[in-house]
């Protein structure tokens, strides 16, 4: 996907944008959520992860939210989890 203006945050390299892929793992009661550009060989971790994620249900509300926020841009980073 293309990211919005001033991409995404990472922790490793700061912020990216371009045409991005995320990967989300959700392991341990956490939701890990990395970025990459499309192709590459490297994964960089998205600042703010790992967030925390009681279920399957969670991890994939905020795989979803970080989805949109690459697509927003604006130096996204991971999402809070949902209330509830």
């Amino acid at each position: 996907m293309i990211s919005g203006p001033g991409g995404v945050t990472t922790s490793e390299v700061g912020p990216i944008s371009g045409d991005l892929t995320v990967h989300t793992t959700w392991v341990d009661g956490e939701t890990r959520l990395t970025v990459q550009y499309t192709g590459a060989l490297d994964w960089y971790t998205v600042a703010g992860s790992p967030v925390p994620a009681a279920d399957e249900t969670t991890a994939r509300a905020i795989h979803q939210a970080m989805v949109n926020g690459v697509k927003a841009g604006r130096g996204a980073t991971a999402p809070a989890p949902p209330a509830g």
